[in-house]
């Protein structure tokens, strides 16, 4: 196991291998979210996007919570100030980790609270403990469904249960949430880390990058479109798999039954050339 390493104080990283341990560390706040903590997470997920070794990255938060939500000085400065710009204007778009091709898992380890669940729903994968705290919480600070929870929370447990957790604002325990669908593993506390960096760990030694890529790009373009549609850009997806190496070394690893070895990655940059 590799080191922990600080990188900026606001958010930790640390390599397990090829995945890349995130932990969002302002720990006297509960990893209450402000803007330097979220520009650096942000150049951490970007740097990850860009490093062929990093196949997964796992999101948790250090001490007690996972995210807190937005830190409530900011929010009181900006209702003195109602300078509203603050809110809008950033160095990438809000919904930025949706764009990490790589696999994005979250360990949330306490609180997820307003801003913080929106970031944990950003995630493609969520691991919890049991007694995880999570609340939309936005109607009881007098604020809206932030930055595309109205969208995300319909599509994971249906509209009259995101109805009922966005009206009400109220405290949902991480046993309920894996009920509801907002969580997709629970584990026990001491268990929690290490379990989603193993399942981080099992994608990025035995499944292609390649291909993880690509079925992240299809889930979410694939939500807005008809099933026909999909069919067809998943046929031509198809064909083009089999033009590349992966298809090769998956076939041929199963064969030989050993683990595959496939290629990083291919970055924006290199696939424009």
């Amino acid at each position: 196991m590799n080191a922990l390493t600080e990188t900026g104080d606001l958010v930790l990283a640390e390599r397990r291998g090829r995945v890349l341990v995130l932990t969002l560390n302002r720990p006297d706040r509960l990893n209450a979210w402000n803007v330097p903590l979220e520009n650096r997470y942000f150049e951490l997920l970007d740097e990850a996007e860009a490093d062929p070794d990093v196949r997964t990255i796992v999101v948790t938060g250090a001490g007690r919570g996972f995210c807190s939500g937005a830190d409530m000085d900011d929010l009181e400065s900006r209702g003195a100030t109602r300078d509203m710009r603050t809110l809008t204007e950033r160095e990438r778009p809000r919904p930025f980790p949706r764009t990490v091709r790589k696999p994005l898992i979250a360990a949330i380890n306490g609180a997820a609270a307003g801003l913080g669940l929106v970031e944990a729903l950003y995630c493609d994968i969520r691991f919890a403990t049991p007694k995880a705290k999570l609340t939309t919480a936005f109607v009881r600070r007098g604020l809206i469904a932030e930055y595309g929870m109205s969208w995300l929370l319909p599509r994971l447990v249906g509209t009259s249960r995101s109805l009922d957790l966005l009206l009400s604002g109220r405290i949902v325990l991480g046993e309920e949430a894996h009920r509801l669908g907002l969580v997709d593993f629970l584990l026990e506390p001491d268990q929690l880390l290490d379990g989603a960096i193993e399942y981080a760990d099992d994608l990025a030694r035995n499944c292609s990058p390649t291909s993880m890529a690509i079925m992240k790009g299809q889930v979410q373009r694939h939500l807005e479109v008809a099933f026909a549609a999909a069919v067809e850009e998943s046929e031509r997806l198809l064909l083009e798999s089999f033009e590349r190496d992966d298809v090769v070394e998956g076939v041929s690893s199963y064969r030989e039954k050993r683990p595959p070895a496939f290629p990083p990655l291919v970055s924006l940059t290199d696939a424009d050339t």
